[in-house]
């Protein structure tokens, strides 16, 4: 069994093309490094994945973000085999899936995999309780365990009250969380969602964002997200894939693809991102000197240097006061060696997991931030104009590459 935190997941060079002879002149034009449009100008073949190589962590988020046409799709369809590959390995625990067929290849699936797709897919027919437990009744599952999965499925997105209702009767988002719960039912340690959200209204779908956090929170899955929305992407991902033409552009972290863009490409994409609402306080936040009140202010002076400020730290390091340079300058001025009379004790603090824009309104006074622990210990000082510095960095990025044209 793969622990928590091994890769659970592996395509290795994974190649997939359609058309007649994918194995033919095709395949020889992408291992020569010939791009999408000019393999299919020269064999007629269309290229889904050009050399594939990634790998999702048991219990992580996984996206896979990309425009039409990007093979971000046909990617999570060779995890279970709904497409074969040209070539290339795809790894599930252990278990090479494209060496999989017939019963062998549907018990997998069933064991390991739960799928939810962009449309809905549900059974007009079938109520809302029997649709969840559609999976299990075809793996001979009796209806009565079945349903108690379904139900506690069917808790975990907020649905079990309309257990006995038509499908009909649900808004779109509320079928959607009925597929997600069909999903959850079995049990799965694996969940595919191809475009899962795409079809919903915004509100909806952030809802929806929302919940599959909360739940991932308590059940730890390992999940593999598709989407052509870098906004979802970013929002939800452990790490990100971004792909185009069937090649993996960047793997990263939502804050490495919106701060380390490795193409033009990508530095088009996270351009109009909206970076506070990624960028995390511990990605700009600062070591700090920690002071202490039995300091004299001139001692003080010297360990901030020509830093922003410091902040005075109780025995167990939970900062108890501010010292910014200006008001250690100006106290020094009028000729004071006391530091307390130079300390501030109406200063901000901040989590080092927070996102700078939920710093904003803090920042807006201009002084430095302590950045904190779960214990209330100084870790670190975010400075307002490092803050702001670091917005306009990521923004520019752009600049800084060659403009790739969008196909």
């Amino acid at each position: 069994m793969v622990a928590e935190g091994e890769n659970l997941i592996e395509l290795k060079h994974v190649y997939k093309l359609f058309g007649p002879q994918p194995r033919g002149r095709a395949f020889d034009l992408c291992r020569a490094g010939l791009g999408k449009n000019e393999v299919q100008r020269l064999s007629g073949h269309v290229v889904g994945l050009n050399d594939v190589n990634f790998s999702i962590r048991k219990g992580e988020i996984f996206v896979v973000m990309g425009l039409s046409g990007s093979g971000k799709s046909t990617a999570i369809r060779t995890v279970n085999k709904l497409h074969d590959t040209t070539h290339g390995e795809v790894i599930v625990d252990g278990v090479d899936v494209q060496k999989l067929s017939g019963p062998a290849l549907q018990e997998f699936r069933r064991q390991k995999m739960g799928m939810v797709f962009q449309h809905f897919a549900l059974f007009p027919h079938r109520n809302v309780i029997d649709n969840t437990g559609y999976g299990l009744k075809v793996q001979g599952v009796p209806k009565a365990d079945r349903d108690k999965a379904s139900m506690q499925a069917l808790s975990l997105v907020g649905l079990e009250s309309y257990a006995l209702n038509a499908t009909s009767e649900l808004s779109g988002g509320m079928q959607q969380r009925v597929g997600l719960a069909r999903a959850l039912a079995s049990d799965p340690e694996i969940l595919l969602m191809d475009e899962a959200f795409s079809a919903l209204d915004p509100l909806i779908r952030r809802q929806m964002q929302d919940e599959m956090m909360e739940i991932q929170n308590e059940l730890h899955k390992t999940i593999l997200f598709i989407t052509h929305d870098l906004n979802e992407a970013l929002r939800i991902g452990d790490r990100v894939c971004i792909m185009k033409d069937g090649v993996v552009v960047q793997i990263g972290t939502p804050e490495e693809i919106l701060t380390q863009p490795a193409t033009g490409y990508v530095a088009e994409f996270v351009q109009d991102v909206d970076q506070g609402r990624v960028i995390a306080t511990s990605d700009v936040m600062v070591e700090t000197q920690a002071l202490r009140d039995t300091m004299s202010l001139a001692e003080a002076m010297e360990l901030i240097d020509d830093s922003t400020g410091g902040f005075v730290v109780d025995d167990v390091g939970r900062p108890t006061g501010l010292l910014t340079s200006e008001d250690a300058a100006r106290a020094s001025a009028m000729g004071t060696t006391d530091l307390a009379s130079a300390l501030r004790i109406d200063f901000e603090s901040t989590r080092p997991t927070v996102t700078l824009n939920e710093n904003y309104a803090a920042a807006g006074r201009g002084l430095p931030i302590a950045v904190v622990d779960d214990g209330g210990v100084l870790v670190g000082l975010l400075d307002p104009k490092g803050m702001m510095e670091e917005l306009g960095r990521v923004e520019q990025l752009i600049d800084g590459f060659e403009r790739e044209v969008f196909m």
